[in-house]
């Protein structure tokens, strides 16, 4: 069967209370990807995966989830910024089914609007050099999706604990 795509907050309800979660930020020339620690406090860049066929790529993110025994998947999931989704978001979601045909582990979608350009402004602020910057750009956007969906997570959970 296979696994669940959700957006963020139904898919948590699926994953155990511990265990770490693989963030992805898809590209159409690399895949970043970070990773949680089991509390899921901090994500944590991994790599950045060059693309070249689905099943290639596929493989090594199934690898990366079983040698860090990850319990679900984060997709940044690139929505406009009226809320529509464009062609991006399309191909994202359609990225996450192929995905979710080769796993049970379910799959959570994050609106990651800006994030991108919010990592590129950070790297610039850094004064990180433009050719540095498209090596870790995909990478670091990665850790900023997984990272405001970590936050996103726990503040849920505090507001259910003192609700």
């Amino acid at each position: 069967m296979p696994a669940l795509i959700l957006p963020l907050v139904d898919a948590a309800t699926h994953w155990p209370d511990r265990g770490g979660l693989i963030g992805l930020d898809l590209g159409t020339k690399t895949i970043g990807v970070a990773v949680s620690n089991p509390d899921r406090r901090l994500a944590t860049g991994v790599e950045t995966i060059q693309r070249k066929a689905f099943k290639q790529d596929a493989a090594r993110l199934l690898a990366i989830a079983a040698e860090r025994k990850v319990v679900g998947f984060v997709l940044g999931l690139p929505i406009n910024m009226d809320g529509s989704e464009g062609p991006r978001a399309q191909s994202t979601r359609a990225f996450a089914r192929n995905l979710a045909n080769l796993t049970t582990l379910p799959i959570g979608l994050w609106d990651e609007r800006l994030s991108t350009a919010a990592v590129e402004r950070e790297l610039i602020g850094m004064d990180v050099s433009r050719a540095k910057r498209a090596e870790v750009i995909d990478e670091h956007a990665a850790i900023f999706i997984l990272q405001g969906a970590l936050d996103r997570l726990a503040n849920l959970r505090t507001a259910s604990e003192n609700g």
